[in-house]
């Protein structure tokens, strides 16, 4: 049997789905910070950077998409609590290396959980965007690496993925 602490906090004590109930919790300043790539051919990153693809700001369509992803993750994923978000910032940052552009999405509330699935959610939505936008020249793109990278704050407290793409 887990410890409590590594209990699956989604499930009872019967193993059925619930939202965690999170009345006792303090209230405290939190933050989550994930990121992804969206992996393309280089024409595509050249007609992204610059502004010339059929369905126009490719950047500026996903931060918006990604902005509203973060503010309705509560009704994507089903356990997750809906949260009064104080900032949702994203980066998006073509690289010719990739070449692509990878995504930063950092979420801020103050509340009684977390915001890491609200970061996810947006920058998972960001690149299915960019995707969505660009499909039309290269269908041959690929979404890659999305992950958590930082998060504060609540009873866990700080938590930073040493080695991050």
């Amino acid at each position: 049997m887990p410890k409590n602490s590594d209990r699956l906090t989604h499930l009872d004590d019967a193993g059925r789905a619930h939202i965690v109930d999170v009345t006792e919790k303090a209230v405290t300043a939190r933050e989550a910070t994930a990121s992804a790539c969206v992996r393309m051919q280089t024409t595509t990153l050249d007609a992204i950077v610059g502004g010339d693809t059929p369905k126009g700001d490719v950047l500026a369509v996903a931060r918006i998409a990604g902005i509203q992803a973060a503010k309705k993750c509560s009704e994507l994923i089903p356990l997750c609590h809906p949260l009064p978000l104080s900032s949702v910032t994203i980066d998006l940052v073509p690289d010719t290396d990739l070449p692509g552009v990878r995504i930063e999405v950092t979420c801020r509330v103050t509340g009684q959980t977390g915001v890491e699935m609200e970061a996810l959610t947006a920058a998972s939505i960001a690149a299915l965007t960019l995707y969505d936008m660009c499909k039309a020249i290269d269908r041959g793109m690929t979404i890659e690496s999305t992950q958590l990278i930082h998060k504060s704050g609540g009873a866990s407290g700080e938590w930073q993925r040493e080695h991050h793409d």
